[in-house]
């Protein structure tokens, strides 16, 4: 995290991919941002999916509950809730991004609230909770694997895929005024306070969950969070305080598309996307329609895999954490490799921590760390390994790597030039944002640099 927000001083739709080609030799730059940006985008429209998937699986929770079990929902439900929900994120990421904006200031305040309410209700309403020893200390390990330890990284997966996407902010930076700052300071502040919260919300949960996690009884709703609240606040709280958190949820996949679809239109402009451009085109309110379309078109693909399994569509969640991880490690390694390269434009930005034995440690920790996450959250979370318990996510990230790689040495590295409309920085400095203002510049006056 800390990395990601020190390498973000030029404002780019493409993130990580634009800059990244910043850091390498010239004769790497290209495959370099071409890798970088295809896993990006994949790990990206993983996250849209897992998280659309997530909400549709909790409003039939609460409906589960409600009817005392009477209903529960099928794979066939399931996966058209989820194409429903995706539907009406595309309405919204079409009409532009000022009512999208307005949305997003005001669901800061909504989420940290719910938080707060969540937690105070749960510790004021729970008559037994568990032991700090309990919560601290217990494990169980459900997962198959005789290792202790191993099982104990695997359960990194929620908290991997639930902190991943540092950059998302960097994805939109164009729209933003004063981009070297606000970007990076937005993942501080979303990063460090979201595992504050979440470390906190986790501990409550545990501690009220009562016995459920030693009997494996998740109750009707199959759904553990819903479950653990139902159980112990009044019926009228649970469905105001479960309706928030759906809210929530469904803020985080509308800023989450958006942020997605900008990056597929900043490849797309990089001639990065075998596609003529259709996805880089704007409509008349400047939103490129046609990249937010495809984000849930693809997304609504990846939930085809509930129809494997529900323990396979968890590879989506998997998928979002490895790829979207995956395409830090290569641009925080050629900050290290080609630090002191003549041919490096690496510009440096207000939160840069230079050339210093602590700036290096930071990034020689982020690279063996995420590396290890990344080979982590390919192995099965469940044993014995199956056709329905197999975890897909490495075979669909290795999948399209080489598609990719493919494209590109067939004929993309004669088309892709690298970042093409990043905004200049003295225009984000002082230019205010107009929020729908997506800007079709001129080409950088470095890309043919970048490309040579």
């Amino acid at each position: 995290m800390i990395w990601i927000a020190e390498e973000d001083p030029l404002p780019s739709f493409g993130a990580g991919f634009s800059r990244s080609r910043r850091m390498a030799a010239c004769r790497y730059r290209a495959f370099t941002g071409w890798s970088i940006g295809w896993l990006n985008l994949l790990g990206q429209v993983a996250g849209v999916a897992s998280t659309e998937f997530g909400l549709a699986q909790m409003i039939f929770a609460a409906v589960s509950l409600a009817t005392d079990g009477n209903f529960v929902a099928n794979k066939w439900q399931t996966y058209l809730l989820f194409v429903a929900l995706l539907i009406i994120h595309g309405v919204l990421n079409s009409v532009g991004t000022k009512a999208l904006a307005k949305m997003t200031q005001t669901f800061v305040f909504f989420n940290l609230g719910t938080v707060l309410a969540v937690v105070i209700s749960l510790l004021v309403c729970t008559k037994e909770k568990n032991t700090a020893k309990y919560t601290f200390t217990h494990t169980i390990n459900g997962s198959g694997w005789n290792s202790e330890g191993l099982t104990f990284l695997l359960g990194l997966l929620s908290v991997q895929w639930t902190m991943t996407d540092y950059d998302a902010t960097a994805h939109i930076s164009e729209e933003v005024k004063r981009a070297q700052v606000a970007a990076p300071a937005a993942i501080w502040i979303a990063v460090i306070g979201t595992g504050i919260a979440g470390w906190i919300y986790n501990i409550v949960f545990v501690l009220c969950s009562g016995d459920m996690a030693d009997t494996a009884d998740l109750g009707v709703s199959g759904y553990a969070p819903a479950q653990i609240l139902w159980m112990n606040v009044p019926r009228a709280l649970f469905f105001v305080l479960w309706s928030f958190i759906c809210l929530v949820a469904f803020q985080v996949v509308a800023t989450a598309t958006h942020a997605n679809a900008r990056s597929f239109h900043a490849f797309s402009r990089d001639k990065g996307m075998p596609d003529r451009g259709l996805f880089t085109k704007l409509a008349r309110n400047k939103v490129p329609i046609n990249a937010v379309w495809l984000v849930l078109f693809i997304a609504a693909l990846m939930g085809l895999l509930v129809f494997a399994s529900y323990v396979a569509v968890y590879a989506i969640f998997a998928l979002a954490a490895m790829a979207m991880d995956a395409s830090y490690v290569i641009p925080i390694a050629c900050s290290v490799w080609f630090a002191d390269h003549p041919e490096v434009m690496f510009t440096p930005g207000p939160f840069y921590l230079g050339k210093t034995w602590y700036g290096y440690l930071v990034r020689f920790i982020a690279v063996f760390w995420t590396s290890f996450v990344v080979i982590l959250l390919a192995l099965p979370t469940v044993m014995p390994v199956s056709q329905s318990t197999m975890n897909y996510a490495s075979v669909v990230t290795g999948g399209v790597l080489i598609i990719s790689w493919f494209w590109f040495f067939a004929g993309g590295r004669k088309l892709y030039r690298g970042p093409r409309n990043v905004l200049a920085e003295e225009k984000q400095q002082h230019a205010p944002s107009k929020g729908d203002d997506l800007v079709e510049g001129k080409q950088d006056k470095d890309s043919d640099s970048f490309s040579r």
